[in-house]
């Protein structure tokens, strides 16, 4: 009986130890296979990104406007004759998402030798000062500060502070949701006073929106809401005016109320006009 457990013992001592030796071997070869695996990504990365077969023969640009093509590649920081395998797309994207000019980019490789850039710029929609002037684009977004290379030709809107500048539509401020409801009235091909016309948009947080546009009209009080339809009233009164030779120029046009529209000539013409039925 004691032999019989003796040789048991033994057995079962010798199992365990094929066992551990079997699951160290299995460990090694694991580990060793993961090793070989890594050099040969390695080795098969560093021939790939390094092989003449893939260099840029052309970088193509797309989508740019204001910015050079130059501009876009400097920036993205590639060049023809770079590998494009070893070029990391996403760095790219992000570098160039980092001028101020360009809203959104997508960058990819285009075997054997190209690369794309799409580029989407912002669209500068007006120039808002808070006591330090910036663009913002047709979101309502700021997004720089306005320089001496930027377009001069875009209204000035006054009146905003930076607490109104949220971009969210559900949570703007009333003044500063006015201000994009005119722009974006501005925007349309037809529309009596386009942006380009525009020198200043005021805002009065009590009163709402002035306009001083360009053509001669010092200013147009449209208060606030109902924008698309005081623009199709004073349509009508422009009209109007335009026939009356004696009105030259006015002081200010008054739309807060679209039932009584008022005409204020300058202090040497003629009385306020009222225009009830215009």
């Amino acid at each position: 009986m004691r032999q019989n457990y003796y040789k048991n013992s033994l057995k079962k001592r010798r199992v365990k130890i094929i066992q551990r030796f079997v699951t160290c071997f299995k460990i090694i070869a694991v580990v060793s296979l993961i090793t070989v695996m890594s050099l040969v990504f390695i080795f098969s990365y560093d021939l790939l990104t390094q092989c003449n077969y893939f260099k840029a023969k052309s970088i193509t640009i797309e989508g740019v406007n204001r910015l050079s093509k130059n501009q876009i590649v400097r920036q993205a920081c590639i060049n023809n004759g770079v590998n494009i395998f070893s070029v990391n797309l996403s760095a790219t994207r992000k570098r160039l998402l980092a001028h101020p000019w360009i809203a959104d980019a997508e960058v990819r490789r285009e075997i054997i030798d190209k690369i794309i850039i799409k580029i989407k710029e912002h669209r500068p929609l007006a120039v808002v000062d808070l006591g330090r002037k910036f663009l913002v684009n047709s979101h309502g977004e700021i997004f720089k500060k306005l320089e001496e290379s930027d377009p001069h030709n875009l209204p000035v809107v006054v009146g905003l502070e930076f607490s109104d500048m949220d971009v969210s539509e559900k949570f703007r401020s009333i003044p500063f949701k006015a201000v994009m409801d005119v722009l974006r009235l501005g925007q349309k091909s037809q529309s009596i006073f386009p942006n380009k016309s525009l020198k200043i948009v005021k805002v009065d947080r009590e009163i709402g929106i002035t306009l001083y546009p360009f053509n001669g009209i010092r200013s147009i009080k449209l208060g606030y809401g109902n924008y698309s339809d005081k623009y199709k009233r004073l349509k009508n009164v422009l009209f109007y005016i335009e026939k009356e030779q004696e009105l030259s120029d006015f002081d200010s046009i008054d739309l807060n109320n679209l039932n009584r529209i008022v005409v204020n000539p300058l202090k040497n013409q003629s009385p306020a006009i009222d225009f009830k039925e215009a």
